[in-house]
């Protein structure tokens, strides 16, 4: 439509406007007292305004076929990184976590979307941290939409951790059997036990609960894992005030938790956080553990216990290396995110068993890759102490086999001096 006609057009709407307000003001004034002279530019505006949202008002939504809209097709179909750093995952994992879903009936296609889609939506959100504003641009779809989908799949991955979060097997690990420096001494070891620290979003009347040592508010998680890096158990949603030690023995307490059952003889790391019991083999107090504080000309240890807890760290920060790997995917786990807080805790379940499915599908995954290269330095946790009680029968076995260990690794390490 040209401007002639759209300054046209608008005149006539204004003086109808105009011509109403006349007879509510004096029914029998005429259409001559009605001031006419508007300027050319505000009518010019007036009309772009109006036909523009008549534009927008019947412009009939964009849809998305089956087959997946243009962000879709751009991704799947482009360069391999461009998956990596849309979906989180290489594509052949990501096609095969669809297939799971659709082949289980966990997730269903709808007219409009697939469950390619469904899935992308979520991991643009948990991938990348986005707001419902932004994923609903990138997709094409209403915020209800992306909310619906959000849950959606959310629900369907946290179904797949009792699959997903498996107790590890009963052998000794390969990453123990093929190394001097742990074999034969940590054989009967399975997997390491930690706590992780999640930011929170929590209501007022609970923040003092939630809010950590170092002041911020957080969840914490207690996570066990393999030296595999995979999740063998995960249980966030406990409050950033409370100590390691008590959320596991808490655990341990509760059947409903389904902590894995330790065969009798096996035992998981823990830290210096965690008393040293049956199942649960912690450094030794008072000596030095952390891998930093073997450097310089005091790197070689000085004695049993010295030995032990070196050996200990190093196999232990396998943990360390599995947060590290799950928070640099998912970098909505290190900000709060504004969910009610059932859906954070949901987060951190599902985050573990895509972690762990792309583990098992692609171990040359990027992440993993670079974690494999090195250790990760881990500052000592001086606030969380075990706590100070009577050892137990259970405790005093501990105790032994620890020694036992020691001992026998230090004899061999001064006999041989190959490596410690």
């Amino acid at each position: 439509m040209s401007n002639r006609q759209c300054i046209s057009s608008s005149k006539y709407v204004l003086l109808y406007i105009l011509h109403l307000n006349s007879i509510s003001t004096d029914i029998s004034a005429g259409m001559d007292d009605v001031d006419l002279e508007l300027d050319e530019m505000e009518l010019v505006a007036a009309a772009a305004g109006y036909y523009y949202y008549n534009s927008i008002t019947r412009q009939p939504r964009r849809s998305v076929s089956p087959s997946g809209s243009g962000f879709m097709t751009e991704v799947l179909n482009g360069h391999d990184d461009v998956c990596r750093e849309m979906f989180r995952m290489d594509k052949h994992v990501f096609h095969k976590l669809c297939d799971t879903l659709r082949q289980r009936g966990m997730l269903r296609d709808t007219a409009g979307v697939m469950i390619e889609e469904q899935l992308a939506i979520f991991l643009n959100i948990v991938g990348h941290n986005e707001r419902n504003r932004v994923i609903q641009e990138r997709f094409q779809h209403s915020g209800e939409t992306i909310s619906r989908y959000f849950n959606n799949v959310l629900k369907a991955i946290k179904s797949l951790s009792r699959e997903f979060l498996q107790p590890p097997p009963l052998s000794t690990p390969p990453e123990i059997l093929r190394s001097n420096r742990f074999y034969p001494y940590f054989k009967d070891c399975t997997g390491v036990v930690d706590g992780m620290h999640i930011p929170a979003h929590v209501p007022a009347k609970d923040q003092s609960r939630f809010r950590n040592k170092n002041g911020v508010l957080s969840q914490n998680v207690l996570a066990a894992c393999t030296f595999d890096l995979q999740f063998i158990f995960i249980c966030p949603g406990w409050e950033g005030s409370a100590a390691d030690s008590r959320v596991l023995r808490a655990v341990l307490n509760d059947p409903d938790q389904n902590f894995p059952q330790i065969p009798e003889g096996k035992y998981y790391l823990v830290d210096a956080g965690y008393s040293n019991m049956e199942g649960f083999i912690a450094p030794f107090q008072g000596v030095r553990y952390d891998l930093h504080e073997y450097r310089g000309v005091n790197q070689l240890p000085g004695n049993a216990k010295e030995l032990f807890n070196h050996r200990h760290s190093s196999l232990r920060n396998a943990i360390q290396k599995s947060f590290n790997v799950l928070k640099a995917r998912f970098p909505i786990l290190k900000l709060a995110p504004q969910y009610a807080f059932h859906i954070q805790r949901d987060i951190v379940i599902a985050a573990c068993v895509i972690h762990n499915h792309i583990r098992r599908e692609e171990r040359n995954d990027w992440l993993f890759s670079s974690a494999e290269g090195g250790t990760v330095e881990e500052l000592p946790d001086v606030d969380d102490q075990p706590d100070l009680h009577l050892a137990s029968p259970q405790e005093q076995i501990a105790s032994s086999l620890r020694e036992s260990i020691a001992a026998e690794m230090w004899n061999d390490f001064t006999c041989k001096w190959d490596e410690w």
